[in-house]
């Protein structure tokens, strides 16, 4: 190494605590913006050059620097995006952030012919704008540029593999096996849209879920998770929850729905139109239910979902299924305990006691057996 690059090299001890920094100062600008905007990413990498590496780099091109303000990859970020589509969000960030060396930016997406396969990232030069971010005592932040790369995950993965396979062989690729590789990245291309798409079609079904349920057509809505957690926003269940509390002149407290969905899934419920029956047909029962049981205790306070879970009790029963299948129904529930027995008898009394139930009606199986 001549006396030149030596130089570069010993102002890079001088400065590395400097890169060191700047690398904290741009990942946390990067997390933050990304963050700001509700840009989905996968991961901010980074990293400073090591000495060894700078020293190899200027071994094979120091002729071409002038001084280490000459190398712009010292430090250097990647953002890596879910989808090829935010990868133009995440870029448009950083032309806002950041000063950018437009002279030696690249989009490499750009660079392909449109037959051909290969690498897709954006690399920008920047350096940080003291209106962004400075500190007197180290002016050399605002001066030396740094690189910020941007694509997806999937490209991510394509340039490391590449890049271990091609770069750093030694003996040159044969066509048939570039030819292998331009079809894995065809693939991984195909990938990123068809991932890009897929987001967009479940982004487009769940606003028409959104807008059948605001809607009330409840039987063109098909029985799932997320058409499930949008009924509940319309609180469906309110009515019955808060005629149990006037009757009882007690306060609401919510509880928790989410372990409802297996319930009415095992339940064999199809569409929503399926608990909006259950509510229609068996309210004024639960109600019954819930203040027989509930009678006596002298209650300021109750569960928004006790009513309910006496709603399901009535529902399960009215199908014939008994007092194992109220076992089933505090197991999903609650947990399985064994006072959950003692529990499941007592509740299918209540119900006998204030005929809403009839005894003989009842099967040992439930619903729980029946999917098995």
């Amino acid at each position: 190494m001549d006396q030149h690059c030596k130089d570069i090299l010993k102002e890079y001890h001088e400065k590395r605590d400097s890169f060191a920094m700047m690398e904290d100062i741009v990942t946390h600008i990067l997390d933050l913006n990304i963050g700001k905007e509700g840009i989905e990413y996968a991961k901010i990498s980074s990293r400073v050059k090591t000495e060894e590496s700078l020293a190899g780099k200027l071994e094979l091109k120091g002729y071409k620097y002038h001084s280490l303000d000459d190398i712009t990859d010292i430090f250097g970020a990647r953002v890596s995006t879910l989808y090829n589509d935010e990868v133009d969000l995440v870029a448009a960030l950083v032309e806002r952030l950041f000063e950018i060396d437009w002279a030696n930016s690249v989009d490499k997406r750009k660079l392909l012919e449109s037959d051909r396969f290969g690498y897709l990232s954006i690399h920008y030069i920047c350096r940080i704008p003291k209106e962004l971010y400075y500190d007197e005592k180290y002016p050399e932040l605002n001066e030396y540029k740094f690189e910020i790369q941007v694509r997806t995950v999937l490209q991510d993965i394509w340039a490391t593999i590449n890049h271990d396979i091609g770069y750093k062989s030694v003996v040159e690729i044969p066509t048939e096996y570039k030819r292998t590789i331009s079809r894995l990245a065809g693939l991984l291309e195909i990938a990123d849209d068809e991932f890009k798409r897929f987001r967009r079609d479940i982004s487009e079904y769940r606003n028409q879920i959104l807008t059948l349920v605001n809607d009330g057509k409840f039987d063109d809505i098909e029985y799932n998770k997320d058409s499930f957690n949008n009924y509940l926003d319309i609180k469906p269940f309110d009515r019955l929850v808060e005629s149990v509390a006037s009757s009882l002149k007690a306060e609401i407290i919510p509880g928790n729905m989410e372990p409802y969905y297996e319930v009415f899934r095992v339940l064999k419920f199809k569409t929503l139109g399926d608990i909006e029956k259950m509510k229609n047909d068996y309210s004024e029962d639960a109600k019954r239910l819930s203040l027989h049981r509930m009678a006596g205790l002298e209650l300021d306070i109750i569960t928004s979902t006790a009513p309910i879970f006496n709603l399901v009790v009535i529902y399960i029963l009215k199908q014939g299924y008994g007092e194992k299948s109220i076992i089933w129904l505090y197991n999903t529930l609650f947990g399985d305990k064994p006072e959950n027995i003692i529990r499941a008898r007592r509740v299918v009394k209540h119900a006998i006691d204030t005929n809403i139930i009839d005894e003989k009606s009842l099967n040992w199986s439930g619903p729980e057996e029946e999917q098995e």
